[in-house]
């Protein structure tokens, strides 16, 4: 992997930590990525407008299908993760999915994209999968399931985590395919597929304006930080997929939980002190692995 790509995707990670982190604080609020959205709506425009000015205009149908998919996978994303968090626990779906969703990218990539396999990139992404779940203990939910009601609750927070890395491995090739083979700008796919997911959720939560206004006054800085910072993490990525393989860049990714649990491990608990140290180890090694490969 280039240093520049590295560095790129070393900068998202942090940026993608501090938001997830912001998020959680807001209890994770299902309004919050709408609230986000129709942020990202106006803060991002004059990027947007400046980025897209000579190349909007020029677009035919394929680009603006491939933004209206990845917007629609996005969205599939988010509802998949919070039905793991309601059915599930979160120190499950979330290792499940952030674990299983690089390996499935990295897979996708080779097969779909036609990206060429190598060993070293094989070891990378695994290590850095395996660094993943040790980083977010989700060993200890299936030391606790003992009886068959809490195995039901851990079956499902796999399952549900299975599925939301489906749908990361799929907006991240469908997003691959957009700025690497159409050429589309990460900046402006990026600010249109965040604009278009607002009309997609806003059906969803337009019957209880009250508590969507409700949720504004109780979120709105975790909204405003998730506008700002979030956009600007995948932007990156996105400029990272153009210098290097999108299966180097997609397992790179997941330093954002070495990023995340070095700032405090709030955003997945505390605990398993000596699981999260040889899960960071796993992810440091892995990225090494992936950057030297």
């Amino acid at each position: 992997m280039p240093a520049a790509a590295l560095a790129l995707v070393v900068a998202a990670a942090l940026l993608h930590a501090l938001w997830n982190i912001a998020a959680k604080r807001a209890g994770g609020d299902a309004r919050l990525p709408l609230l986000s959205g129709a942020m990202v709506a106006v803060l991002w425009a004059p990027a947007a407008l400046w980025a897209g000015w000579h190349e909007v205009p020029r677009w035919g149908w394929q680009p603006w299908a491939v933004i209206a998919a990845s917007a629609a996978l996005h969205l599939a994303y988010f509802s998949a993760l919070l039905k793991g968090y309601r059915v599930g626990d979160l120190t499950v779906v979330y290792p499940v999915a952030r674990g299983s969703g690089p390996l499935i990218t990295a897979a996708a990539a080779v097969l779909l994209l036609g990206e060429p396999a190598s060993v070293a990139a094989g070891v990378g992404a695994v290590a850095v999968a395996a660094g993943v779940v040790l980083i977010a203990g989700a060993a200890a939910p299936w030391r606790r399931a003992h009886d068959a009601a809490r195995r039901a609750r851990v079956a499902a927070g796999v399952r549900w985590g299975l599925v939301t890395g489906v749908c990361i491995a799929a907006y991240s090739v469908v997003d691959a395919y957009a700025v690497k083979v159409l050429l589309i700008g990460p900046l402006i796919h990026d600010y249109l597929c965040n604009v278009l997911r607002v009309p997609m959720m806003l059906p969803m939560f337009w019957r209880d304006r009250a508590g969507l206004g409700d949720a504004l006054r109780r979120h709105w800085r975790a909204a405003l930080v998730v506008a700002l910072l979030s956009p600007a993490a995948y932007i990156l990525v996105l400029y990272a997929v153009t210098l290097a393989p999108l299966s180097h860049v997609a397992p790179a990714r997941e330093v954002s939980m070495l990023v995340a649990a070095l700032l405090g491990g709030r955003l997945l608990g505390e605990g398993d002190r000596a699981l999260r140290l040889l899960g960071a180890a796993c992810i440091a090694g892995g990225v090494v692995v992936l950057a030297v490969g």
